[in-house]
């Protein structure tokens, strides 16, 4: 198969799984030995399809090193999962712009090397698709590299917060471009969200009429610490949003981030409360807690992401991908129920959408 060439934006915790996937799944043939991954092949893609071709950071632990070193480089600390050879792929130093929060600015020690032309990396590299998992709160630093992808005539995968493939003029330009554009806001493979609505829609299907609910998140790591100063609004309106949508009748939902505990470093502890009322109207609630490690919950996502991007770009999509933005992310253009994203996906996979 063509190889599909993704640049990274911020080398993080999330892009130090997601190269360490990709090595880890490179020898798998069979998907019945796949454990972990949601599709080996995907529209006749497999992972090891999917090639880094550029990366850009800002912290000088990373900047100028391999990729394959600098993802194991402070302040990351999620799991090793792989042992990754060198890349011969060199983090180059990218804007910092809004990068950096003041609860973060302790913490990344910002290179002093001058910023290259982005946009030349982007061609020079061959890349197709322009991966942005920069931390949440890094607003007009991914609108900045959205910018970079249009200029270099790249695809562009918004994995973060930032408002891009759901706001309208985004899109259009895009549109325009003749690029694919896909976000915002990507789901966990084991996600907290997605567990808190199927939940819900369950007991609802049952008869259940669900009266409150809240489903609140504790984490440790520099995005956590980001999210708790910078998109902690911004996130509990995603996410409550997104809960509600479970639902075909109004309740009482609040739904996202609480706060940041260092020594979790990369694991993220959330809790569920559901409350509700059964046959003839008795009450019954539910208390659960979910504890995963953050960065590996996004690479079967980011896999599928990437590979059906890939595809839209071979089939010469324009805009927003409503179907990869559904299927994958917490707020896409347009918000539907679980089962209905995941079909169109498949169909969009299959070609008959």
């Amino acid at each position: 198969m063509q190889k599909i060439k993704v640049a990274l934006v911020g080398v993080g915790n999330c892009a130090s799984a997601f190269v360490q996937g990709l090595r880890y799944y490179s020898s798998f043939e069979g998907e019945e030995d796949c454990i972990g991954l949601r599709n080996l092949f995907l529209g006749g893609f497999h992972p090891r399809d999917i090639q880094i071709v550029a990366a850009f950071d800002i912290d000088n632990r990373k900047v100028g090193r391999d990729l394959a070193e600098a993802i194991f480089a402070p302040p990351n600390n999620t799991l090793k999962l792989a042992d990754v050879p060198q890349t011969n792929v060199t983090v180059h130093k990218g804007p910092l712009l809004d990068g950096v929060g003041e609860y973060t600015k302790n913490i990344i020690q910002v290179s002093s090397l001058p910023e290259v032309n982005v946009a030349a990396v982007l061609k020079e590299s061959g890349t197709e698709i322009v991966l942005n998992l920069l931390p949440s709160g890094a607003v007009k630093a991914s609108q900045w590299y959205a910018e970079q992808a249009l200029s270099a005539g790249c695809a562009f995968v918004n994995a973060t917060p930032a408002f891009i493939a759901s706001d309208a003029a985004w899109a259009k330009r895009f549109e325009e471009a003749e690029l694919p554009l896909v976000g915002d806001d990507l789901i966990d493979q084991v996600g907290a969200t997605t567990l808190h609505k199927t939940l819900l829609k369950l007991l609802s299907m049952h008869g259940v009429r669900i009266t409150e609910t809240y489903q609140l998140d504790v984490g440790g790591g520099t995005e956590s610490l980001d999210t708790l100063e910078r998109t902690r609004n911004v996130k509990r309106t995603v996410k409550t949003k997104s809960v509600e949508a479970a639902l075909p009748y109004k309740a009482d939902v609040v739904a996202g981030s609480m706060d940041y505990v260092d020594f979790l470093q990369n694991r993220r502890d959330s809790y569920f409360w559901i409350k509700g009322l059964y046959f003839c109207k008795v009450p019954m609630q539910i208390d659960l807690r979910l504890s995963t490690v953050d960065a590996p919950n996004a690479g079967s996502a980011l896999f599928d992401v990437i590979r059906a991007v890939k595809i839209a770009l071979n089939r010469k999509l324009k805009g927003v991908i409503l179907q990869i933005s559904a299927y994958a992310f917490k707020h896409p253009p347009q918000l539907m129920p679980i089962e209905t994203a995941e079909k169109m996906f498949a169909d969009f996979i299959r070609g008959n959408a």
